[in-house]
């Protein structure tokens, strides 16, 4: 089960990259065929496929011999490892499916936003409705509504450091695609009375997290723009997958 989930995982890690890659661009990615960058070739069914197809080829397109971008093996790779040691951790349950939704919604995030500065709003849309799906077979009604408050209270609070930091910057410093992702961050950690103070964590742990790559930004590119979902949404699934120590963190200090 552990490898058949990795082999989902390096096929959807293919798909992802896909998606964050031609969605902001506007480009079809379901009826088109993939091809070369170069020469533009469709490709057939057996140099699609996950891991094995990059390595049998040595990363080489079949027509034309330019180079491959490594980004699509690591993709599948990444992905593939991350559904495999999520089955391992949680085995056949609620929470592996949420952590399957959270860690795909993160990968898609990851290279859109990396690569145009976009957070896709039909991806949160998906993963937020997906999520509150399994949120309500997990918790019922009443801890799904517990859910969907926190996750409009984070909102609220991105928003009013969104205003903030225009202020004090005297330009936009969070996109509107980091406020929404908000919402489903707070829909991930709505867990009762705890859900909101652990959000409220996750936002605080995503500039730790955020900030020695902004300084290597700074200094490499002298650019003060980040793509600052990555971090939300890592900082997100981090307290997730490690909830309960979040919680005796919180019990700890009486917070």
């Amino acid at each position: 089960m552990a490898f058949l989930w990795f082999i989902i995982g390096a096929i959807l890690g293919s798909f992802y990259l896909v998606v964050g890659t031609r969605v902001p661009k506007k480009e079809d990615f379901i009826t088109s065929r993939s091809k070369c960058d170069y020469c533009q070739k469709e490709l057939r069914w057996f140099e699609l496929i996950p891991v094995i197809s990059y390595v049998i080829q040595l990363g080489k397109c079949r027509n034309c011999g330019k180079r491959i971008s490594p980004s699509y093996l690591f993709m599948e790779v990444i992905t593939g490892l991350l559904f495999l040691i999520g089955f391992l951790y949680y085995g056949m349950s609620i929470s592996y499916y949420i952590y399957l939704v959270s860690i795909s919604l993160a990968l898609i995030i990851f290279v859109s936003d990396f690569k145009y500065m976009v957070i896709l709003d039909s991806t949160l849309v998906i993963a937020s409705i997906i999520l509150l799906v399994l949120r309500y077979f997990e918790v019922g009604i009443q801890g799904t509504l517990y859910s969907c408050l926190y996750g409009l209270i984070l909102f609220i609070i991105m928003f009013l450091i969104r205003l903030l930091g225009n202020f004090l910057f005297k330009k936009d410093s969070l996109g509107g695609g980091d406020i929404k992702l908000a919402i489903y961050m707070g829909i991930l950690l709505g867990y009762y009375n705890y859900g909101l103070r652990l959000g409220i964590i996750a936002i605080m742990f995503s500039a730790f997290l955020a900030l020695p790559y902004a300084l290597v930004s700074l200094y490499l590119n002298k650019k003060n723009e980040l793509p600052y979902g990555p971090f939300l949404i890592s900082a997100a699934i981090i307290v997730f997958v490690f909830i309960d120590k979040f919680k005796n963190l919180l019990i700890l200090f009486s917070l």
